[in-house]
């Protein structure tokens, strides 16, 4: 037995099944920060000022972010903290490969071999630009696999909306495969305007959106919890938003090369059918679904109807109460509220983070360890403790 192995198995064993994580900032070059991760105001560009601002914040991440040459070794994937040292840490990635089903359950690694989707906060002060997520054969042919995605507005994390508190997805009625071409030969040229073209929808905090592979969507201004797939592709088809220009390798970086003049290859990868769904709303829309209520609890599934491939809840403890819950796989969490403990280990959500530290509001549970029921305490006497949990299928 290696000395890794044997350490991954040692922190596996002490913990009980239940993985701290250390936090996972990831920066990006385009946008303005939201800054409503609770990390301090003067770490946002803790990677440099070249690399741009902190905007997103991954959870139990076994991919690389696609953050250009400039990215650090493993940006976007998460550690494992095996101790109180920040710099004592293992990649997640390295865990599930030696734990494998004993991890993310049989069902989920006998499926995938791996564990197959992150979650992240999404903290953008504009709304981004539009474009979208590739569908399974079009990321193939760049290496890449398929994204879809969920969104999950939460309250706790939402201090103020942004500039932009409306998400685009897809197409107006009627417009046409030649409306979406006139619109990016313009790419070069001029600002395109291509959302006028699309339809917003006011955000709601407290619910969510599922979006699929080749629906283009310019999402909005509000802090997003993000469930998704284990990719990090898109094609984007608005060349100038929130004050930024983006040239055309944003529209063509996922495209592969011989087809990278071709307008109707790049419209092709679109779902078409979906973007123009008359009833996008009632088919994508997602409001919350109380699966139980009582006394002591109150869980509510807040991302769900995902094409079988993931789903995440909101567990909410009231003030002072023990409740034990069982779930039926592993799961990734982030704790948004309040303070407790999960089978004796002490989980807490931060008021701020510096840039480094450890914190206690993020963790992974095994599968058999969910399984068997957690136990949950609100060490509270006025606070909730309110967990958000995603969930592969």
């Amino acid at each position: 037995m290696s000395d890794m192995t044997a350490k991954i198995r040692k922190v596996f064993a002490e913990n009980g099944g239940i993985l701290r994580m250390v936090p996972n900032f990831v920066p990006r070059p385009f946008g303005t920060a939201g800054r409503r991760m609770r990390l301090h105001p003067d770490d946002y560009f803790a990677f440099g000022m070249e690399r741009g601002a902190i905007k997103e914040r991954w959870f139990s991440s076994v991919v690389e972010a696609m953050n250009g040459p400039l990215a650090t070794k493993n940006e976007g994937m998460s550690y494992v903290s095996c101790s109180d040292d920040p710099e004592d840490k293992i990649l997640f990635a390295d865990f599930v490969k030696e734990l494998g089903a004993e991890l993310v359950g049989e069902d989920v690694f006998a499926k995938h071999g791996t564990w197959p989707m992150f979650a992240k906060f999404f903290d953008y002060n504009e709304a981004l630009f539009f474009h979208m997520h590739l569908k399974a054969e079009d990321a193939a042919k760049v290496g890449r696999n398929a994204k879809p995605e969920a969104y999950f507005f939460p309250a706790q994390y939402n201090p103020h909306e942004g500039t932009m508190p409306a998400t685009y997805f897809g197409f107006k009625p009627g417009v046409t495969k030649e409306d979406v071409k006139k619109r990016l030969e313009l790419f070069d040229i001029a600002d395109n305007h291509i959302t006028d073209l699309s339809v917003a929808y006011r955000v709601t905090l407290g619910t969510g959106w599922y979006t699929a592979p080749g629906v283009l969507h310019a999402p909005a201004s509000v802090l997003t919890y993000e469930p998704q797939w284990n990719s990090d592709v898109n094609s984007v088809f608005e060349n100038y938003t929130g004050g930024q220009v983006y040239g055309r390798h944003s529209l063509v970086e996922n495209v592969p090369e011989e087809h990278q003049d071709d307008l109707d290859y790049i419209v092709n990868m679109t779902d078409w059918e979906a973007n123009l769904d008359p009833a996008y709303e009632k088919h994508y829309f997602r409001p919350p679904i109380v699966n139980h209520a009582c006394d002591a609890y109150i869980e509510k599934q807040v991302v769900y109807e995902t094409e079988g491939h993931f789903s995440a809840k909101e567990l909410t403890i009231l003030p002072g109460q023990t409740v034990t819950i069982a779930d039926d796989g592993a799961f990734g969490c982030i704790v948004v509220e309040g303070h407790g403990s999960m089978n004796g280990v002490a989980v807490e959500s931060p008021n701020i983070l510096r840039f480094g530290q450890l914190s206690d509001d993020e963790f992974f549970v095994a599968a058999d360890v969910a399984a068997k029921g957690i136990t949950y305490v609100n060490n509270s006497k006025t606070s909730p403790l309110v967990i958000l949990k995603h969930f592969a299928k």
